[in-house]
């Protein structure tokens, strides 16, 4: 399988899995409408992730919605990497239809064109999002492995954040293994679970080998440092270098798993060549859970700042408190081993921000929108 079509792929993930399999002798089309959240309103001359791949890729403008698209685009491609997906969990929580069109039903038009017209594609891989587990996986002292359900809004209002039981009890987070519970709580994570299912289900029946990688916290050089409604990085790395203060939502304890884009790209890379899956579902991140008050307190660090973090209290409806990866069937079945620690890829990330053109994300705006729906308290 040399001929491989990327979605997305003018994207953070999809530009560097690009330029990677073009180093490996791969031949590389790309399916993407450049969306200005991400790319600019001029992405030829606004968006870095676009220029690395201009005139290196078979580059398509196209929208994974328009059935015309993906036919034009499926010819003569030996498998497809479907990473084209509206990212932003909070975002999601008022941009219902968008997303689920995005998500839902551009995954549906491109297994409807597989199922009904001539191809030879012969592997799907999906990126999905640990969003699909929702709260994820803990531990009680009495009931053992629990599954708990969103957190109580009273418990939010009054500053009380940790994940409890039914009994009021706080719960010990564990790493989320493939076969953990699916209870999305957000309607980011609620597309991904059923582009998962569409793809397991649909490709099977037509012969295509499938498979979907639950992606962490993806972060590196090469992100969008522009797009407001995704990636604390970005974020938090504008507001430093602007002199800002970072005000941290809740008490700064909540904690996620941060991936390097290296290793998700190789990620892919081995989803692609292991010629022996089929209806496999992979975690991809680091297994280690890093807290966004420690992220805030190394991007200062790297940055050499001296601006102050403020613990805000706030917090966003459906967000997570908790979620980081067992990455031990990723290990055994893929062989995956990430090889780039937190603290080597915010070295390598904040290198790369400061030899940016110094820009500014509209954090206000996204802030405002979330309050507005009454999505930010």
């Amino acid at each position: 399988m040399k001929k491989i079509l990327i979605t997305g792929g003018a994207g953070f993930i999809g530009s560097n899995l690009s330029l990677r399999l073009l180093e490996k002798g791969y031949q590389v089309t790309v399916l993407d409408n450049l969306l200005p959240q991400v790319h600019g309103e001029n992405p030829e001359e606004e968006s870095p992730l676009f220029q690395n791949i201009l005139g290196k890729v078979n580059f398509i403008k196209g929208d994974v919605t328009k059935k015309s698209d993906w036919q034009k685009v499926l010819n003569n491609q030996d498998a497809i990497i479907h990473l084209a997906a509206l990212t932003g969990t909070g975002q999601s929580m008022y941009q219902i239809d968008k997303y689920t069109d995005v998500n839902v039903s551009g995954t549906a038009k491109m297994l409807d064109v597989l199922v009904n017209e001539s191809h030879q594609i012969k592997k799907v891989i999906l990126a999905s999002s640990r969003a699909v587990y929702g709260e994820g996986k803990y531990f009680h002292k009495d009931l053992g492995i629990v599954y708990p359900e969103s957190r109580k809004l009273g418990d939010l209002e009054n500053a009380d954040f940790e994940v409890k039981s039914n009994m009021g009890e706080i719960l010990t987070p564990l790493p989320t293994d493939e076969s953990s519970s699916l209870h999305p709580i957000s309607v980011y994570g609620i597309t991904k679970q059923i582009q998962e299912q569409l793809v397991m289900s649909v490709c099977s029946s037509v012969n295509i080998d499938a498979v979907a990688l639950r992606f962490q916290n993806v972060y590196g050089a090469g992100q969008s440092l522009q797009n407001p409604y995704t990636g604390i990085l970005s974020i938090f790395s504008s507001q430093i270098l602007n002199d800002e203060n970072l005000n941290i939502f809740e008490d700064g304890e909540e904690s996620r798993d941060f991936i390097y884009i290296d290793d998700a790209v190789e990620a892919i890379i081995l989803s692609l060549e292991n010629t022996n899956l089929n209806k496999e579902i992979f975690n991809i991140g680091t297994g280690i859970s890093t807290t966004v008050l420690d992220v805030a307190k190394t991007l200062k660090k790297y940055y050499k700042k001296d601006i102050e973090i403020n613990i805000s209290g706030q917090f966003r409806i459906g967000d997570i408190r908790h979620n980081f990866a067992e990455i031990s069937w990723a290990q055994k079945k893929l062989n995956f081993y990430p090889k780039i620690s937190f603290e080597e890829g915010i070295r390598k990330f904040t290198t790369w921000v400061l030899k940016q053109k110094k820009g500014k994300i509209n954090l206000n705006q996204s802030l405002n929108e979330m309050r507005e729906k009454g999505l930010l308290k």
